[in-house]
């Protein structure tokens, strides 16, 4: 079960989400990196900014002389309690001052000249390893400019350089993702059409059909080999086909010459029950050797655009069979719609095939009733032929199977199992098809040529 679920996978599906997530996963990775990047370069205070800006917006105030106080607000208190070593000197640009925490010594003589910068990253200053910034801070009291460290941290940093930049990434990945999703299962089913088309000739290839090859041309590198490997065993498989086509052959011929040889001495036999039993086994193996012969030349359906005449080779089966379906206990009659009706076709294999329908309907027809062989024309400017018997039917069972070679509805039953099959093949190769109708009245086989 497992088994053929993967089998029902879409590789079209499978590239197509597998490509999308890659994309995906590149801009994740570029955006991370870019993160990482400027956390790299810039100060580790970052992280403390935002925290730093919505804790002194609650926290300065001014006292009832009007100068700035800095109340130990409850967020103030949150902060200081996640940066225990949190310390900042906040300044007007006018030059009013407060401070928070212990400022570290390497900085204290800078903080009287905060007022004046806007935007600043110390680091590095002789005697200590903590760094400083100074931002703007814009407040509901006015604006300021804030000295502030403490404990740095470059993960935070990472998280407010990320939360800074969404800017950024969020239209890039609002514009991209769709477009990827949209774009690359169009780019893949345009790399995999050309597979689509080897499937599709793939399926038009038919047994007899020698020398058909699937196209190299326009396909994938990838699916290449298997193409080529596909051809490959293709060749293989007609060589093998021909050389069974070859014995068959040799092996009907063979047969000729010894049957031949029996029937001559047969016949030097005195009249009676034995020699006519053998006469019978003799022209039953001499039909089955001819049948194979039929059956094989047929297959290479080599003469098919000659011009036939359907009521013409109807009427003349019929003509050429009645004295044996007469002799067996049959009545047979010829019927057509119309006086002609002319189509490309072989000479040869469509008379044989008309031959065999009578020969099987006077073999399993009951010897007795009518057989009837009729011409019918079609709009399209095709035809059929049809055989119509009164014997006991064909079980529903076989009616399919009485097709398939050297199959015989009764195991004791007259002749090779070859006369349908022959039949089946003959219509095939002229485009058509065959057709079974049978109940215990009687069977009708049709030979539909379109």
């Amino acid at each position: 079960m497992r088994e053929a679920t993967k089998s029902k996978l879409s590789l079209w599906w499978t590239l197509s989400w597998q490509l999308s997530i890659v994309f995906v996963a590149v801009v994740a990775t570029v955006i991370i990196g870019l993160c990482i990047y400027a956390t790299s370069i810039l100060s580790p205070n970052e992280g403390m900014q935002v925290q730093l800006t919505a804790a002194l917006e609650e926290a300065l105030t001014r006292d009832s002389q009007g100068r700035i106080v800095i109340a130990d607000s409850p967020r103030l208190r949150s902060f200081k309690t996640e940066n225990n070593r949190l310390w900042f000197f906040v300044a007007t640009p006018s030059g009013e001052t407060a401070s928070y925490g212990v400022i570290p010594a390497p900085y204290a003589d800078l903080a009287r000249y905060v007022y004046l910068i806007k935007d600043a990253d110390i680091r590095g200053a002789s005697g200590t390893t903590e760094v400083a910034s100074i931002d703007r801070v814009d407040t509901a009291e006015g604006e300021y400019r804030v000295m502030y460290g403490g404990n740095a941290s470059r993960s935070s940093a990472f998280l407010a350089i990320l939360g800074k930049t969404y800017l950024i990434y969020t239209p890039l990945l609002a514009i991209a993702l769709p477009g990827v999703f949209l774009t690359i299962p169009r780019v893949v089913a345009r790399a995999l059409a050309g597979v689509k088309d080897i499937a599709s000739k793939a399926a038009e290839i038919e047994p007899r059909r020698q020398g058909a090859r699937l196209p190299v041309d326009g396909i994938p590198t990838e699916i290449a080999p298997l193409v080529i490997a596909f051809n490959g065993t293709l060749e293989r498989l007609e060589n093998e086909f021909k050389k069974r086509q070859r014995f068959l052959l040799d092996a009907a011929h063979e047969l000729r010459t010894p049957i031949a040889i029996m029937q001559t001495r047969i016949d030097g036999m005195p009249d009676g029950r034995e020699r006519q039993r053998l006469l019978d086994d003799v022209a039953r193996l001499a039909q089955a050797a001819e049948q194979l012969l039929d059956f094989e030349r047929n297959d290479q359906a080599a003469d098919l655009d000659e011009m036939v005449d359907l009521v013409e080779i109807a009427r003349m089966t019929v003509a050429d069979l009645a004295p044996l379906a007469i002799a067996a206990g049959y009545q047979i009659s010829f019927q057509s719609e119309v006086k002609s009706l002319k189509r490309k076709g072989s000479p040869s294999a469509l008379p044989r095939a008309v031959s065999n329908l009578v020969r099987n309907a006077i073999d399993h027809g009951g010897n007795s009733g009518m057989i009837t062989v009729s011409v019918s024309g079609s709009p399209s400017g095709g035809g059929s032929i049809t055989v119509d018997d009164e014997g006991p039917g064909i079980p529903a069972e076989h009616r399919e199977l009485v097709f398939e070679p050297f199959y015989r509805v009764t195991p004791k039953s007259r002749g090779a199992g070859l006369g349908l099959s022959l039949v089946k093949q003959v219509a095939a190769n002229h485009g058509g098809e065959v057709s079974i109708e049978s109940s215990a009245v009687g069977t009708r086989v049709t030979i539909d040529l379109g």
